[in-house]
């Protein structure tokens, strides 16, 4: 027996949070077997919690051997433990067990279960409602399991009469569901992972319990939160040389803050297993590589577990620090002040400055040759940000949090295919696959490019078409636009029509609109295949890569292991696969900096680096919440036997105490988290306290967070004047209708580049249509009506006319799903419009509708001509010509109108006045009238800008000749187009082309001057 385990009696040993806990384990471990023969320590088993401890704990062997050439004790990870592996042959563990059953097969099966019995639980379960419960009812069993608690028979006293009826509910499920659920894994010849893993240490507890392993049998770094594992850590801890080393217990908490140990304290967990061994803290001793002067690290330790003391014990803080600073006299030091050395906080304003600054200051560690480094977050978006900051320096880093199988291309790829099920003409999807890098449909690049170009650009570009057969519709009328390149119709044509072959087979297995989810996986995957294939039928990238093969088993699993689920519909399935496309997380491998780890808080408990970056210091995140548990209540958990929602509190403090007495750490947190104010989390808050408490502040670094918010800061910003564009004037246009005169007057430089450059805005795919369709049908509702009703008006004029204005609103291709409200305003309106026309009908006057009128003018550049579509005129029989004008929105104000800068009506007036509108004559200008149609209460308006008379013919002729004005200023090739010379109208007036003139720029910049 080696002296390091010669003590008789359980052999308990303890490793300080502030020593770096897998290198002094290596290093003890390797002092004391290395004298007794090179194949003494490969003949040694030790037992670590997690993989990644395995691996770190290898690398420490290495290192404690100095670089030699060393064979390591055989490594195990508990968490992994399984019947007939290595280290445990050729032990026999005496225990027949049936396979435990796939991770993805028991999902499906517990939405069976669930989606079977939705009526008794009381609702209407889709497939990601269903699964969402599935993974709850999971989560308790699993409970069960790992805390070996037996609920039958303890479901019926569990809801009592002041508990909502929910609960009760909940109770009746539950014991359906553990008599149900053991039935069918019988059936199916299973068990449970969970369970068959309990079973397996209680066997092998048994196994070593009856029959002790001779060699040297270490358990390092497991706390003993199970309790088959709690007794499997006792029974090693009784073997001839075996040993438990526990990851830093803290020796220095008085008696009296011990006794005060709950749940949330991060000895908690220690405390539980060494009361359930029977062991107090004094018989823990300390592990000999440990042994060593380490002063500030000591400090270091006892002022993170000082701070984190139970709540019940901070009340002796004060005394705390005097007793601290007592034992620092000592060594003539400030113990709380030595043990903030190498400690600092970092406070973000928001997530991402918070990845910035982590990035930062791992790329910082780089600069010092041989440190490490590390960040610990249990946020694993927090961390994938982080290393796509580290690529901006080419660097990479091992990151346990990999990236997520939906942000994978295939990942992507597969969503957007089942999105395009349920929805498959929606433009945004239809683009995105076209887009998709994997997506070649047989095609060349060049033609590839060629033809998802023109698709865009004439078919998925502005509303949404409902049908494939719309959307063909569309491309052959844009076939006889002239303006429109040659060929390009041709071929959008010609992908739409591969786009439409490749996703028809979607459809395939929805009979009664809803599939069996193996099928829709095989469909999915079939028409995946056929969008990624190259003109031989290769299918390139598609399922290769660390992405391409996970995606590949998980619907490989939908397709062999969802047979018991139930039906799903094509949005639900949808929601199907990116919910478990969410919980897939792909370790990408590849190239990565050997001092560089980015690392989970429960990974971290082990491994050590030079540098610590803790962050994620926010409540909610670190630590989390409690879960949201729909079955069970706390009385109810606690009536059961299952562990409080406050373990994992404890648990989480564990990893952060053993993070926070790294020798060099920054403490990071956000202010905000998803926009909104993020609160520190409690144990930053009670280390900020206990230092307060000292008259100690906190260390920062606030040149990382200068750094960080200079990365990306403009340098020498030189903001843009106001652009002044000066064309020849014989470039500048010699004819406008009356509407862009309006945009003359506003913004000169919308003119520019709409009527000079030809610069025409293109518009959004899926373009909400419900304003303009609103415009368009209400004008062709008055036009339908005036024609067919042009002198009398029917008596059931409102319903006409409400009719004649949904059918123009379907045309105009306003959404089905809006036509119901916008049925019930046509009502309304159509009513107001029935009244209105008698009304004005009433003298016996004529109706014009949408006639064309010009009038030309003289200019110093020559004539110039204005023309003008009239919505609607009337000429009354004493000789004046109404002008009316519609609007579903908010007419233009009297100040504006009178101001000249929307001179739409008094222009149309001065056409008309002088015969511009040649089937009209001449007539006197009338009302210039505005009708505001809007449906709601009151359902319409008129708005008279100028009365018949001299008010309207003053209007008309200040109108013309401030046009005369208008032209002859901009006939002058000195005079610019600016942008908005107007900008007293800029709340009303938004071009589509403020962002080419960069309006913001020079608008916020001070300078507005053109050049």
């Amino acid at each position: 027996m080696i002296p390091l385990l010669a003590s008789a009696g359980p052999r308990w040993f303890n490793i300080p949070a502030h020593r770096p806990f897998v290198h002094d384990l290596a290093q003890g471990l390797f002092d004391a077997l290395s004298p007794l023969g090179p194949e003494a320590l490969s003949q040694a088993v030790v037992l670590t919690p997690t993989r990644r401890g395995a691996r770190a704990l290898a690398d420490a062997f290495i290192a404690a051997a100095g670089g030699r050439a060393v064979l390591p004790p055989q490594i195990r990870p508990l968490g992994d433990l399984d019947e007939g592996e290595p280290p445990f042959e050729p032990g026999d563990l005496a225990i027949d067990l049936p396979a435990a059953i796939d991770p993805l097969r028991r999902r499906f099966e517990l939405i069976a279960l669930v989606k079977g019995h939705e009526k008794q639980l009381g609702r209407d379960l889709d497939a990601s409602a269903a699964l969402e419960l599935a993974d709850a009812l999971g989560s308790f069993l699993d409970s069960l399991q790992i805390e070996e608690v037996s609920a039958k028979g303890g479901l019926a006293d569990l809801v009592s009469a002041d508990l909502a009826e929910h609960w009760r509910v909940s109770r009746e499920f539950l014991e359906t569901a553990l008599t149900a659920w053991p039935a069918r894994l019988r059936e199916l010849g299973v068990v449970d992972v969970s369970q068959r893993r309990v079973a397996l240490l209680r066997a092998l507890s048994e196994t070593w319990d009856r029959r002790p392993p001779v060699g040297i049998l270490i358990a390092a770094g497991s706390t003993g939160t199970a309790p088959a594992t709690a007794d499997l850590l006792t029974v090693i801890a009784r073997a001839p040389q075996g040993a438990v080393i526990l990851p830093g217990l803290d020796e220095s908490l008085a008696e009296k803050a011990w006794a005060q140990v709950g749940e949330q304290h991060p000895q908690g967990a220690m405390k539980r297993l060494l009361v359930r061994a029977g062991v107090t803290r004094t018989e823990v001793l300390l592990w000999p590589a440990s042994d060593t002067l380490d002063t500030a690290g000591r400090w270091r330790r006892r002022v993170i577990n000082e701070a984190l003391r139970p709540a019940e014990a901070t009340a002796d803080w004060l005394s705390v620090i005097e007793t601290l600073r007592a034992e620092g006299e000592t060594e003539e030091i400030d113990p709380i002040a030595e043990g903030l050395k190498g400690l600092s906080v970092v406070t973000a304003r928001g997530e991402e400055e918070a990845a910035t600054v982590a990035a930062l200051l791992l790329r910082e560690a780089l600069e010092v040759p041989g440190q490490t480094a590390a960040l610990v977050a249990p946020d694993q978006t927090l961390a994938r940000r982080v290393a796509a900051k580290l690529a901006r320096w080419g660097v990479g880093a091992d990151s346990s949090a990999g990236s997520a199988l939906a942000g994978c291309r295939c990942g992507v790829l597969a969503a957007l295919v089942a999105k395009a099920a349920d929805d498959p003409l929606d433009p945004v999807t239809l683009l995105a696959i076209a887009k998709h890098p994997f997506v070649r449909l047989g095609l060349d690049p060049e033609a590839l490019d060629r033809r998802r170009a023109a698709l865009e650009l004439h078919g998925l570009r502005g509303p949404r078409k409902t049908t494939w057969a719309a959307l063909e519709a569309q491309l052959r009328r844009k076939a006889a636009d002239s303006r429109i390149e040659p060929g390009a119709i041709e071929e959008a044509q010609a992908f739409a029509a591969q786009l439409r072959e490749a996703l028809a087979g979607l459809q395939t297995p929805y009979a009664d609109d809803a599939a069996r989810p193996a099928e829709a996986a095989r469909t999915l995957a079939q028409t995946m295949e056929a969008l990624a294939a190259d003109e031989h039928g290769d299918t390139g990238e598609l399922w290769a890569g660390h992405g391409g093969e996970a995606l590949g088993r998980l619907l490989s699993g939908l397709m062999s292991e969802s047979d018991g689920s139930p039906a799903v519909s094509r949005r639900g399935f949808a929601d199907l696969l990116a919910r478990l496309m969410s919980g897939e997380s792909i370790r990408s491998g590849g190239a990565t900096h050997p001092r560089l780890r980015i690392l989970g808080a429960i990974e971290a408990r082990l491994t050590r680096a030079d540098r610590l970056i803790v962050a994620g210091l926010e409540e909610g995140v670190w630590p989390q919440g409690a879960a949201l548990d729909p079955f069970l209540s706390r009385p109810m958990r606690q009536a059961l036997g299952l562990p409080p929602p406050e373990r994992r509190v404890g648990l989480a403090a564990h990893d952060f105490a053993q993070a926070a007495c790294a020798p060099e750490v920054i403490l990071l947190h956000s202010e905000r988290r998803e926009g909104a104010p993020a609160v520190k989390s409690r144990w930053l808050w009670r280390l900020e306290t206990l230092a307060r408490g000292a008259g100690v502040d906190l260390p920062t670094r606030p040149e990382i967070l200068d750094w960080a918010r200079s990365l990306d800061a403009a340098a020498d910003y030189t903001p843009a004047k106001r652009p002044a564009p000066r064309p020849p004037v014989a470039d500048r246009p010699r004819e406008m209708a009356v509407t862009r005169v309006e945009a003359l007057t506003r913004d000169p430089y919308a003119v520019w580049a709409r009527d000079i450059l030809r610069l025409y805005p293109l518009e959004r795919p899926d373009e909400a249509v419900e304003a303009r369709a609103r415009g368009t049908a209400i004008h062709k509702a008055f036009e339908r009506f005036a024609q067919a009703h042009p002198v009398e008006v029917p008596s059931d004029a409102a319903a006409i006319f409400e009719a004649m204005y949904v059918t123009a609103l379907e045309e105009a291709g306003m959404p089905h799903e809006a036509l119901a409200r916008e049925s019930a305003l046509a009502r309304e309106a159509a009513l107001w419009v029935a009244d209105l026309e008698r009304r004005r009908r009433a003298d016996g006057r004529t109706i014009h509708v949408e006639l064309k009128g010009e009038l030309e003018i003289n200019a110093p550049g020559g004539l110039f001509k204005v023309n003008a579509r009239a919505d609607r005129i009337e000429i009354t029989p004493d000789g004046y010509g109404h002008i009316l004008d519609y609007k579903t929105g908010k007419a233009p104000s009297q100040k504006v109108v009178d101001t000249g800068f929307s001179p739409q009506l008094t222009l149309t007036a001065a056409i008309l006045a002088y015969g511009g509108f040649p089937t009209l004559g001449r007539p006197m200008p009338g009302d210039l009238t505005y009708l505001e149609v809007t449906g709601r209460k009151p359902a319409g308006r008129e708005e008279v800008r100028a009365a018949a008379g001299e008010e309207s013919e003053a209007a008309a002729r200040t109108a013309l000749d401030g046009l005369g004005k208008l032209v002859a200023r901009f006939d002058d090739p000195a005079q610019p187009y600016l942008s908005r010379s107007a900008p007293q109208f800029v709340k009303t007036h938004i071009s589509d082309y403020d962002h080419l003139a960069r309006v913001f720029e020079w608008s916020t910049s001070g300078d507005e001057e053109g050049e």
